[in-house]
């Protein structure tokens, strides 16, 4: 139960902690930016195939592994769904402050916040699924990771889009708050999930880690290839993965 405060507390906190940084970088310029997500995507390529895909498989042994790529698609089409309701982000956490300043509307930005918050939920629910007693402690840890270095770009860029469409500092930091707790209460939710029905354990792993490989794919990595920087993203990446693979070696 510990671990699940714990996990919950670190996903809620690194979003407050990009929210920060947002309020203090305003505008991080689009080299660093796409290095820096190149290397959260790695993290989560890593922590959605190796922390949540391989231990439903192992969960689920040789016999169910139809139930697992079920859970996999189910996952990515679920945010599939949403994405068909609010915009994508690498849509609009491209534009420049100007093109900010001359043509977004509030409602337009509130439509992007919107749909950072509703990807918060799912992707706590994974990290509340590998938390689940039978998916194992380097599981859940290296899923919680992963997420968490997610999150402090995430929460960056949320914060000069609102402050430039107006929102007062105090409104900007409680929305930033708001959708830290949704992630919060997608961790327990997972979790509970997990505990009560163990074997529907590799389905909901399989789930958790399409929903995150569908983020990963279709938008963080458009995002970092967007801006002429690709090449550095893309071995970013790769260090992002290799970071939590030495990771979760170091953890068995």
């Amino acid at each position: 139960m510990i671990q699940v405060w714990i996990s919950a507390a670190a996903l809620c906190a690194t979003t407050l902690l990009g929210s920060v940084l947002g309020f203090l970088i305003k505008e991080l310029p689009h080299k660093w930016n796409d290095t820096v997500l190149g290397y959260c995507a790695g993290v989560m390529l890593a922590a959605s195939t190796l922390g949540l895909i391989v231990p439903a498989f192992e969960q689920g042994g040789a016999g169910q592994w139809w139930i697992v790529a079920l859970g996999v698609m189910a996952g990515a089409a679920f945010l599939n769904v949403l994405d068909l309701l609010t915009p994508h982000l690498h849509h609009i956490t491209g534009l420049d402050p100007e093109r900010h300043v001359q043509g977004t509307s509030l409602s337009r930005v509130m439509l992007f916040v919107m749909a950072i918050a509703l990807h918060k939920l799912p992707e706590g629910i994974a990290a509340g699924v590998s938390m689940a007693p039978d998916a194992g402690e380097a599981v859940s840890w290296g899923v919680t990771l992963g997420l968490s270095l997610q999150n402090v770009p995430e929460g960056m860029v949320i914060i000069a889009p609102l402050l430039v469409a107006g929102v007062s500092v105090l409104r900007t930091f409680g929305i930033a708050l708001g959708i830290g707790l949704l992630e919060v209460l997608g961790v327990w939710l997972g979790f509970g999930m997990g505990t009560v029905s163990v074997t529907m354990l590799p389905v909901m792993l399989g789930f958790a880690g399409g929903a995150m490989l569908y983020v990963t794919s279709d938008e963080m990595i458009p995002e970092t290839h967007a801006h002429g920087y690709q090449k550095q993203a893309t071995y970013a990446l790769l260090l992002g993965f290799m970071t939590l693979l030495l990771l979760e070696r170091g953890m068995e």
